[in-house]
């Protein structure tokens, strides 16, 4: 039996209401590690918890809050192709070549470009941004655009975010005589399509442990070789040096969008991300927590919740090249125009959403009915918008705790389908697979995610290679399926103190999840529900002190109604935010499980 299983249940809870057990996330060992840590810095026993249930070691404690990017930064030509790459930027740079940048259309994509823009225009180069039609081109650099941009004397073509699996668009480059560089972060197999450079540090030949940055991450460690390469020729003069940690804005919000591990060096790019971010300096940001509402300095949930969607949407379900140019946009009053653009595209996109996720429960429900479910959720339609399949995905993953893919096939019976996987299920390498099989059309992603095209014959091929694929990672992922919980607090000690400390031990994402706590048996007080689906409460401590708490689209699940129905005391599990109100920071529960009292 897995040992999991057979550790005591924190607060006894064996089921909760959402059907997992609550386990405590430190063993014997973790415990001490957190006591030796509080006796060693003085932190307060709780935050010591979280470090040492995130691998944190009493001697990095001081290193890991405060972390230094120059400490974490390895040099760049540690990464297969950088050399060859960097060196054809600089040549661009010194020449004044007409370059080309060639993005994806999500937000990774639209910060690569962006960054890579600003880098290009510091230099004195004025870069086009070619950002593909994610209905009309897909996803990636394609034969078409590279006749397009050679015929307008494209003499560069930089790829970031894309690229690495495009063979057949980089031979036509090559053929027409363009220099393409690709700069990427996706899943490759042995093969490197024909180009000067092919960085990527996922590719198999690569030896540089950065497999974990976006391609943000790996547009900013390319900035870095360009700098060094530029000021060994000595052409800094004129035109200083950049000061390259003013983009680190750009880095962090693709880090954070793209749900890459908030480890090392990417926690490091968003902590000073956001503390260069909080200063507004890039008008496009600052327009689109405006139009938001965003209130108080910007966090990493709000560019994963507000920011990064808005950004997202122009891809999905409007122009694919809006969110790289708000990015770009210095001009603060055009940067207003693009934002507003993006925010009522959100909006259409939120209520295509609605209507997409409806039919896809109902299918994802059917499939579960009289039994545990497949071990990955596939739903179509031929009736969705190719733009928000992704959003389904994340919505069915998130619903029932495995992969699910979800696609839409147009009238010739090919569909583009994207996927979300769970950790420890790596749904890029079985797409790539499926791929290799002849069983995809075009396939790719990363652990924790992943795009294809498919064509409706071979559906239920596709359906059977990956449940095979990936069965036995989702099985045991499923099995481990406990909610850890950090620590039990009351509704008193949830102080906007104790808040403060835990974000100093943050940003929480992929790789480095936010703290939980339980807040055993309090009374849920003043249950509604509100917004798209939300549940409402507050939660009473027997001493009479009171937290707000919200269940996100939760109404109609079972945590969801045990909390609009509660006993009279409950067990409530969930994670701590301080947010703004009314001018003041206030502190909230947003709620994630709950369970009846035994005994």
């Amino acid at each position: 039996m897995n040992e999991s299983f057979r550790q005591k249940a924190f607060l006894d809870v064996d089921q909760s209401a959402s059907g997992r057990m609550w386990a405590d996330r430190l063993d014997a060992r973790g415990r001490n590690a957190a006591l030796a840590m509080t006796q060693a810095t003085g932190l307060p026993e709780l935050v010591a918890r979280v470090l040492a249930g995130r691998g944190i070691g009493a001697d990095e404690a001081e290193a890991f809050l405060a972390p230094a990017i120059r400490d974490l930064m390895p040099d760049p030509l540690t990464m297969t192709g950088m050399k060859e790459a960097a060196d054809r930027i600089a040549r661009a740079i010194i020449s004044g070549e007409k370059t080309v940048i060639f993005g994806d259309y999500d937000v990774d994509g639209a910060a690569s470009s962006a960054l890579l823009c600003r880098y290009l225009r510091h230099h004195g180069l004025d870069p086009e941004i070619y950002i593909p039609d994610r209905v009309f081109e897909g996803y990636g650099p394609n034969t078409e655009a590279m006749r397009q941009l050679a015929e307008a004397g494209a003499q560069l073509i930089v790829t970031v975010d894309c690229g690495a699996a495009s063979f057949e668009a980089l031979a036509e480059a090559e053929k027409l005589g363009v220099d393409v560089v690709v700069l990427d972060h996706h899943q490759m197999g042995e093969a490197v399509p024909p180009a000067v450079a092919v960085v990527n540090p996922n590719r198999q030949d690569d030896l540089s442990g950065l497999g974990h940055l976006c391609a943000a991450g790996v547009v900013f460690m390319t900035a870095v070789a360009v700098t060094r390469l530029l000021r060994e020729r000595g052409w800094y003069g004129a035109v200083k040096a950049p000061d390259l940690l003013q983009w680190l804005d750009l880095v962090a919000l693709a880090t954070v969008c793209d749900v890459v591990p908030l480890v090392g060096l990417n926690r490091a790019f968003v902590v000073k991300g956001l503390a260069a971010m909080r200063a507004l300096a890039n008008p496009g940001i600052a327009a689109l927590a405006a139009i938001a509402r965003v209130s108080g300095p910007l966090e990493a949930n709000h560019l994963g919740f507000i920011i990064g969607p808005r950004i997202n949407a122009g891809g999905r379900i409007g122009d694919a090249a809006l969110g790289s140019r708000l990015l770009c946009e210095d001009d603060r009053a055009q940067a207003e125009v693009l934002a507003a653009q993006l925010d009522r595209l959100n909006a259409e996109r939120q209520a295509a959403e609605k209507r997409m996720l409806e039919e896809a429960l109902a299918q994802a429900e059917a499939e579960m009915a009289g039994g545990d479910g497949p071990p990955i959720m596939m739903v179509q339609s031929d009736n969705w918008h190719p733009g928000i399949v992704g959003l389904i995905a994340a919505r069915l993953k998130e619903r029932f705790a495995r992969p699910a893919i979800a696609i839409q096939f147009d009238g010739l019976g090919r569909g583009s389908g994207s996927g979300r996987s769970i950790s420890g299920v790596d749904l890029g390498h079985a797409v790539r697979s499926a791929l290799e099989q002849g069983i995809l059309v075009k396939g790719g992603g990363h652990a924790m995610a992943a795009g294809l095209t498919v064509e409706r014959g071979r559906l239920a091929d596709l359906r059977s290679f990956l449940e095979e694929a990936v069965g036995a990672d989702v099985a045991n992922a499923l099995q481990r399926d406990n909610l850890r919980i950090d620590g039990a607090l009351s509704a008193r000690g949830a102080t906007l103190e104790l808040v403060e400390l835990l974000e100093r031990a943050g940003p929480y994402g992929a790789g480095h999840p936010q703290p939980i706590f339980a807040f055993p048996a309090h009374a849920i007080r003043n249950p509604r529900v509100v917004g798209q689906n939300h549940v409402s409460v507050s939660l009473s401590a027997g001493d009479g002190a009171s937290l707000k708490a919200i269940a996100f689209r939760a109404a109609d699940r079972e945590f969801g109604q045990l909390l609009l129905a509660p006993p009279p005391r409950l067990h409530v599990a969930g994670t701590l935010s301080a947010d703004f109100w009314q001018g003041s920071r206030r502190v909230q529960l947003r709620i994630t499980d709950a369970a009846v009292p035994q005994g």
